[in-house]
């Protein structure tokens, strides 16, 4: 009886473990998947789809107002571990407004708009957590970038050819204000100005609870990334 008590306690010893470590092994890798890749310039040309306008449609001066179009997106990236298996949560949506101005080769403003209520991740917990205890949207709906130092991009920018600049300014997320830096991605293809980027956020500096809730652990802080398509106002 001793002998068969042992069996059935080191069987129930090794289940346990099997458990806990192959459980969020496959929870990761066969449930829930892979996370999408980071927001980074596309290859769309075109939104009008004619590409033998697309060099004559660089050409013409930047000059104006450029607005936000279909095809934007802001989301967030967040590490996160379950008993021992890493993972990276993504959240994101399409609810993203703003524009910019370009006076000669210098954008002199800009002004984004996220819609926080819209960020949906592949995990409805996830996305619970993240609209209420987290984020807590009801109260704080929307993130806001607005640039507070003209961006000199030098020259015009030649068609298909990307440009990397630095921009500064106001980001607000959850009620708190902070200045930022965003190092930024951009290309013009034909009648579409593309622009990507990320902000590293440390979440206490914006009062964000640490979203670690039950076996999930998070780092204290993630990144905000976004992909913006603008048009001609």
């Amino acid at each position: 009886m001793r002998r068969h008590w042992k069996r059935w306690l080191i069987g129930g010893i090794v289940l346990l473990v099997a458990l806990v470590v192959g459980g969020p092994f496959a929870y990761f890798h066969f449930i829930e998947g892979t996370s999408p890749k980071r927001l980074t310039l596309s290859s769309q040309t075109s939104t009008t789809g004619a590409g033998a306008g697309t060099a004559a449609a660089s050409s013409a001066p930047l000059a104006g107002t450029w607005s936000v179009t279909n095809g934007s997106q802001a989301g967030y990236r967040v590490d996160e571990v379950l008993f021992g298996q890493s993972h990276t949560a993504v959240g994101r949506t399409s609810a993203v407004t703003g524009k910019v101005t370009f006076s000669g080769t210098t954008v002199s403003a800009g002004t984004f708009s996220v819609d926080l209520t819209q960020v949906s991740s592949d995990q409805d917990r996830r996305d619970r957590q993240f609209q209420g205890r987290i984020m807590d949207t009801s109260s704080y709906p929307t993130a806001t970038f607005t640039l507070t130092q003209p961006i000199d991009l030098g020259t015009a920018p030649a068609a298909g050819v990307q440009k990397n600049v630095s921009a500064k300014g106001n980001l607000t997320i959850h009620g708190a204000t902070r200045a930022v830096t965003v190092q930024l991605q951009a290309r013009r293809d034909g009648n579409v100005v593309q622009v990507s980027g990320s902000i590293p956020v440390t979440f206490a500096d914006w009062n964000i609870p640490n979203p670690s809730f039950g076996p999930v652990t998070t780092d204290d802080h993630g990144v905000i990334e976004f992909l913006l398509k603008l048009t001609p106002a």
